[in-house]
């Protein structure tokens, strides 16, 4: 497959940040490997934003996937991590800087008539309870992990409170 060099600068970052993922979900890395052959899907990413106690998460309420964490599409000639932080800042006005390992490589559709593709999530402590400003039509929130919430992706639950407990003994040990 031929890629043009900002193509190929997405897929390069994208490759890199999936082996380098603290967790993997759906055969994310498999499934990447073998995409990589053809013309991929554009790219999603995403930050899973935390609040200094690790006991909230920024959510924003997309028009019918309800709460999903800040992100979307890597748009062409961004990395996923860069197309991340700009979601973040578009979505909540959060400037933070994500950490060094990117939290989780997953496969999903993010409409039901779109195919499968790469999503990279990316996590980041807020200084604080940060002020949120929200994007129009499109409400941000700080939500407590100990509660549930409605999302088209259901298992991001599980999968950002998993992440949270290894951030917790990780600061711990």
């Amino acid at each position: 497959m031929i890629r043009n060099s900002l193509e190929q600068r997405s897929v390069d970052a994208a490759v890199l940040d999936a082996e380098l993922a603290m967790f993997e979900f759906d055969g994310a890395r498999r499934w990447f490997s073998a995409a990589l052959a053809a013309p991929l899907q554009p790219l999603g990413a995403e930050v899973w934003v935390f609040d200094p106690g690790l006991e909230h998460v920024v959510l924003v309420k997309h028009r019918w996937r309800a709460w999903v964490p800040p992100g979307g599409e890597v748009e062409r000639g961004e990395t996923p991590r860069e197309g991340a932080a700009r979601e973040l800042l578009e979505e909540t006005g959060l400037r933070v800087d994500l950490l060094d390992i990117p939290a989780a490589a997953a496969v999903r559709s993010f409409h039901p008539d779109l195919p499968a593709t790469l999503s990279l999530s990316y996590a980041a402590i807020a200084p604080g309870p940060e002020p949120l400003v929200a994007e129009d039509g499109q409400p941000a929130a700080w939500t407590r992990l100990d509660r549930d919430w409605a999302s088209y992706f259901p298992d991001d639950r599980d999968r950002i409170r998993e992440y949270v407990k290894v951030l917790t003994q990780r600061s711990a040990g």
